[in-house]
C-alpha cells in the first residue's frame, strides 16, 4: 500500500496494483504518470482520476456508454500494442468531464479523446480519435429550453 495526500480526499492508501499508469502522461499534464480511480460514491456513475503526484489534481470522469449507449470508436494498432490490449474485455473506457463555471446541468464530456485503460496491466492512455464524429464538449444533459417570448 502506498500513502498519498490529496486535497479532495485527504490522505488515502492506494493499493499498488490499482495504480493507473500513463506512460506519456495526459495531454497538457505530460509530467503526471500515476493516478488512482476513486468512485464519487457507490451509486454514482462518476469517478475521480486522482493524481498520485499532485494532491490537487483530480479529473472527474464517467464511462461514456452510460450516457451515450451508441458511442463507438476504433483504437489504432499502435495504441492497442502500447496498451497491450488483446480483447475488448481487457479495456476500461472513461471520458473526462468538464463542469463549466461549476454548473452541473451544463456538464460536458470529451468523447473525442477517451481514456483507455488495460484493466489487466493498468496501462492507460488518453487516445485522441482521428476522423472522429465526436467533439471535446458533448453535453451530458439536454439543454433546458428557454421560454422566449416575442415583444408584445
Amino acid at each position: 500500500m502506498k500513502k498519498v495526500n490529496t486535497v479532495r480526499f485527504g490522505e488515502i492508501e492506494v493499493d499498488e496494483a490499482k495504480i493507473v499508469h500513463f506512460e506519456q502522461g495526459i495531454p497538457a499534464f505530460e509530467d503526471e504518470h500515476e493516478f488512482v480511480i476513486i468512485p464519487y460514491d457507490e451509486e454514482s456513475p462518476y469517478v475521480f482520476l486522482q493524481s498520485l503526484q499532485t494532491p490537487d489534481l483530480a479529473f472527474l470522469m464517467t464511462m461514456p456508454f452510460i450516457f451515450f449507449p451508441d458511442y463507438s470508436f476504433e483504437i489504432d494498432d499502435e495504441n492497442q500494442q502500447k496498451l497491450g490490449l488483446t480483447s475488448l474485455e481487457d479495456m476500461l473506457v472513461y471520458v473526462l468531464i468538464t463542469i463549466p463555471n461549476g454548473s452541473v446541468p451544463d456538464m460536458t464530456v470529451n468523447l473525442m479523446a477517451p481514456v483507455i485503460i488495460n484493466k489487466n496491466t493498468m496501462q492507460a492512455k488518453q487516445v485522441v480519435l482521428e476522423k472522429s464524429p465526436y467533439t471535446t464538449k458533448h453535453r451530458l444533459f439536454p439543454a433546458k429550453e428557454e421560454n422566449v417570448t416575442q415583444g408584445e
